[in-house]
């Protein structure tokens, strides 16, 4: 089986081919560091996670390289307000990221740059690309020259003329006055009064966004990287400039194979301030959410798709959770090479999901059927059963446990100690069965049918009796 991948740049799914065999240099788009991490982050760094997991188990040595962005306007305006500094913003902000994602089991980045400490190799790109004639410089700000590059708007498959014939009869303000072309973006932007700067042979200013990843992407991983990784939000302008600034400089591709995680709504709607429907994952978990209930909820979708973030949604991710957990806690350690024909089929299915362009979902339906016998022997285990002990040691359940162990771990998901009850409480379990009831009678039958599966993922029976009595067993 070969690892097909969605490649952004040529819409097509593609066999993955790193350029050095065995070896994988991946460049994930990092955060600009104003402010808590929100949803989205967390939905990118998740599946990001899960793509470097997955090469890694199946062999593959992997360099991940992920910036942070600490100079930018947005970090300048977060510091005016404060009456602080852009280094206590970004220093403050750097920590919160890293204790929001270690709570989610994301593993920290083999190198993680910032573009303040790259300052050098981003003066000599620009300074590279200004001597190609591919950039030029006016009033202190450098500007990348868009209509250089024939092939500007591939990633996007944005058509320059179609934009400027769209940008026609629109007032220019002093900045866009200053360009060649409408388009032209900043590589190098001029220092305002008040503002940090540094020194550049086009006088004191701060460097642009696009120009901060291609100077990183080099100095990390060289000219040109097996895997670029950002969300779907990121393809243009950032990727798309990012693409046509390193290669106007290098000649070479910067990037092999481009991958685009869907964004995250909310109750249908786009996830933004001005929506109030702004969530951070620091809220999230603060509320009782637990972190891989969210990180099981990410990885039901497929990464390219929408994500739509409910209260239903997220509930049913619960309740699976607490399922998955209960059997996790068998504990039985490391899965051995040889493995029964039932379940090096499950594993075998387990790859082709992740291999089908990381299908998350259909690798999480194998970990649920793993988990089914497994959950049920842990709560016979929970109620005192005498016989359930003796089962646990047989070497079947051993062997279903240890691969059960070591899938989840592809997936970043890890046990988190329960309560004396294993699976959803009876409260719950009531609450989620009125819901049931509820989508029943508007006709939402199909609300009613995940209702039911999610709690058999749980190891909860439902048992419609007449009447429209519920009963309900633990399996």
């Amino acid at each position: 089986m070969t690892l097909r991948l969605t490649n952004t740049l040529t819409r097509r799914l593609e066999a993955f081919e790193p350029q050095v065999p065995g070896q994988v240099g991946i460049y994930c788009c990092g955060v600009t560091v104003y402010d808590l991490c929100h949803l989205g982050h967390a939905r990118s760094y998740i599946v990001w996670d899960v793509l470097r997991r997955y090469l890694q188990w199946r062999g593959y040595a992997v360099t991940f390289v992920q910036n942070f962005t600490d100079i930018d306007d947005k970090i300048l305006n977060r510091a005016a307000a404060e009456g602080s500094s852009m280094d206590a913003v970004s220093e403050r902000n750097i920590d919160a990221f890293f204790t929001d994602m270690d709570a989610l089991n994301i593993l920290r980045a083999d190198r993680m740059p910032r573009a303040t400490r790259c300052l050098d190799g981003i003066r000599s790109l620009i300074s590279e690309l200004e001597a190609k004639g591919a950039a030029y410089s006016a009033d202190g700000d450098v500007y990348f020259a868009v209509m250089k590059r024939p092939d500007y708007g591939k990633l996007s498959g944005r058509d320059l003329s179609e934009q400027q014939e769209g940008a026609s009869g629109r007032t220019a303000t002093a900045e866009e006055a200053r360009k060649l072309h409408p388009f032209d973006f900043a590589l190098w932007k001029g220092a305002k009064p008040g503002e940090p700067s540094f020194d550049s042979p086009w006088g004191p200013g701060r460097p642009g966004w696009h120009i901060e990843c291609s100077a990183m992407v080099r100095e990390e991983l060289g000219d040109t990287i097996d895997i670029h990784l950002g969300g779907a939000d990121l393809i243009f302008p950032h990727h798309e400039n990012e693409i046509a600034q390193s290669e106007a400089a290098t000649g070479k591709p910067l990037a092999r194979y481009w991958l685009h995680n869907g964004m995250v709504n909310v109750g249908g709607e786009k996830m933004s301030k001005s929506l109030g429907n702004f969530t951070t994952i620091r809220s999230l978990l603060e509320s009782g959410i637990s972190p891989m209930t969210l990180r099981l909820f990410v990885l039901q979708a497929h990464y390219r798709k929408p994500l739509d973030f409910t209260a239903e949604a997220l509930e049913a991710a619960a309740t699976g959770w607490k399922g998955l957990n209960s059997a996790m806690g068998l504990n039985p350690g490391r899965c051995p090479d040889a493995l029964g024909p039932e379940l090096s089929d499950a594993r075998e299915r387990f790859i082709a999901a992740m291999d089908d362009d990381l299908n998350t979902s259909a690798a999480l339906a194998v970990l649920f059927e793993l988990a089914k016998p497994l959950r049920a022997l842990a709560n016979r285990l929970e109620r005192g059963d005498a016989t359930a002990a003796a089962q646990v040691a047989a070497p079947n359940v051993q062997q279903a446990a240890a691969l059960l162990g070591e899938l989840t771990g592809v997936l970043g998901l890890q046990a988190e100690a329960t309560s004396a009850a294993t699976g959803p409480t009876e409260a719950e379990i009531e609450a989620r069965i009125e819901q049931r009831r509820a989508a029943k009678a508007s006709r939402d039958f199909a609300s009613a049918d995940e209702i039911r599966a999610a709690l058999l993922d749980a190891g909860i029976e439902l048992i419609d009796k007449p009447g429209g009595v519920t009963d309900w067993i633990r399996r």
